[in-house]
């Protein structure tokens, strides 16, 4: 019977060297042909980014809209709107008037997954919004800081151990990847530790060097910090080992039947035009591929995930349906 708790995920998106062909189709001029009677975009361009700024999604995220602003023609521009578990941005499409485009949110695979924590999810994410493209998949691990006594992950779970409830561990949010990894731990484990969450990755490092926390749990926003000296990682959350620290353990290879890479993608709210939707998917598809936006994927060790909007929607309904079953053992669905 198959691991619910796995991310055996399908291959994402186009082959390579279709998407590479594809991703020529786009330009300013194509941008500003028009769509029906108006032109899009006509002002600027919002992507709402629901984690606070400096993280692992927001770099990479502003790199990527930075280079779709030369394919459309206007500015995209990032906004943070941290907290909720990264919920805010859905709920700013659901509260837009004006459904052209304009307007669009950074939506995660497993943001349904938070709602259904919630005794009163407030809307369905499978048919409430409009999928642009997928883009990429995270890197998650646990760090500690680099003069911790914790030399491995075997260190810390024999730590955790011998002293219950004393282990606190920083989160991007209650019901990301992240938390339920530790969650899973946690069961499997038979561990105590409390969890601190936070607004986004970028404040899990702060807090985590501070030593207001002892252990940090996050996509790779911690990659400068291990690189530079300052953290210590001591395990990842992928199916298979990082290219880029080849030396540090899976979880599954720590004997924890649990693994997940995430992924995410732009949504723009509900009844986008369609011709709209097409015009933005082929610009962030090439900026997407654009050497620049390549270099940070390789700094976060991140993976290039590109998806169409159909294969989007089909990835998202795998994971709230894995996740489901995540949240029913460990005790945390509501709804």
């Amino acid at each position: 019977m198959q691991d619910p708790t796995s991310s055996d995920a399908p291959p994402f998106g186009r082959r390579a060297g279709l998407a590479l062909a594809a991703a020529s189709l786009t330009s300013p001029a194509l941008a500003q042909q028009g769509v029906g009677a108006r032109s899009f975009p006509s002002r600027p361009v919002r992507v709402i980014n629901p984690f606070a700024a400096g993280g692992a999604t927001d770099t990479q995220l502003r790199s990527l809209c930075d280079l779709t602003s030369a394919r459309l023609g206007q500015p995209v521009l990032v906004e943070n709107r941290a907290g909720a578990g990264g919920t805010l941005a859905a709920q700013a499409l659901l509260n837009e008037t004006r459904p052209d485009g304009h307007l669009l949110g950074q939506f995660g695979t497993g943001t349904p997954t938070r709602w259904m924590m919630s005794p009163r999810p407030p809307v369905d994410p499978m048919t409430e919004f409009t999928w642009v493209a997928g883009f990429v998949g995270y890197l998650f691990g646990v760090v500690v800081r680099a003069d911790a006594p914790l030399r491995s992950w075997a260190d810390l779970v024999a730590h955790a151990r011998a002293n219950p409830g004393q282990i606190s561990y920083g989160t991007p949010g209650v019901g990301t990847p992240p938390h339920l990894a530790m969650e899973v731990v946690a069961q499997h484990e038979g561990l105590q530790w409390t969890h601190v969450p936070f607004r986004g990755g970028a404040e899990v490092h702060p807090a985590l060097l501070g030593g207001q926390i002892a252990v940090g749990v996050d996509a790779s926003t911690w990659a400068p910090l291990v690189d530079d000296g300052r953290e210590r990682l001591l395990v990842t959350f992928a199916p298979e080992r990082s290219r880029r620290y080849p030396e540090v353990p899976t979880l599954r290879e720590a004997g924890v039947p649990h693994d997940t890479i995430g992924s995410y993608g732009i949504v723009g709210p509900p009844g986008l035009d369609r011709d709209t939707s097409r015009i933005l998917h082929a610009a962030f598809r090439e900026a997407l591929l654009d050497p620049g936006h390549r270099a940070v994927l390789e700094r976060y060790d991140m993976p290039l995930q590109l998806r169409e909007p159909e294969e989007c929607a089909a990835e998202a309904r795998r994971v709230r349906e894995r996740d489901r079953a995540l949240l029913e053992r460990l005790g945390l669905r509501q709804s």
